[in-house]
């Protein structure tokens, strides 16, 4: 059994260096990866666009009050800081970012840490953060499938021509590419995101307790 350590990104605060110790910290402790959570932005809890539980409460716990560091951006840090550890994104909202970009960060992590990055992904529930990030919230299940798709074929094939409902790319490639696929798990309790995960994924983040 494999047991990591969640990056604690609401305690930690700014200093380079205790982000640094944390990680080599984990390291030497025997941990096998270190998982870190992803938001862009936070907003304010009382906006009509939060999501709420049935009596009024919002169940989300990141507000625009809580520190979150840049989760591809602090992965590479910490991987600089240390040797063997691998590390997760738990989860990075893959339709808030192009799939091609994720792909190159991805394959790079991959590149420099082999065998070290295991990416998590989610559809996100922020609207705010659509909104800011110009992406539309509703169709984010079917963009994140040929997100998924696509990143797969820039992994594995030197040049890529693909033509799908949301990407076009022509003749080109990512460059480095990782040693192996990168497997993708993803994050959610919802029906759709189980399905999805049993049709594409390579493994679950339960967000919660498992029934």
């Amino acid at each position: 059994m494999n047991v990591g350590v969640v990056f604690p990104t609401y305690e930690i605060g700014n200093d380079p260096g205790l982000i640094r110790d944390f990680a080599q910290a984990a390291e030497d402790l025997g941990y096998s990866h270190i998982l870190v959570f992803d938001h862009v932005l936070g907003a304010h809890p009382d906006r009509p666009e939060w999501p709420r539980r049935e009596d009024g409460s919002s169940p989300a716990p990141h507000t625009y009050q809580h520190p979150m560091h840049e989760v591809m951006v602090t992965i590479a840090y910490m991987a600089g800081a240390t040797t063997r550890i691998g590390f997760v994104t738990g989860i990075l909202v893959l339709p808030q970012r192009p799939a091609v970009l994720v792909a190159k960060q991805a394959a790079e992590l991959a590149v420099l840490r082999p065998g070290g990055l295991r990416l998590g992904v989610g559809t996100g529930w922020s609207h705010v953060e659509f909104e800011a990030l110009g992406v539309e919230f509703a169709g984010r299940g079917k963009l994140m499938d040929e997100q998924i798709d696509l990143m797969r074929e820039l992994w594995a094939n030197d040049l890529v021509d693909y033509e799908g409902k949301y990407h076009r790319v022509r003749n080109a490639g990512i460059n480095p590419r990782p040693a192996a696929t990168i497997p993708i798990w993803f994050g959610g309790q919802s029906d759709a995101m189980l399905k999805r995960c049993a049709r594409l994924g390579d493994g679950w983040i339960p967000l919660g307790r498992p029934d």
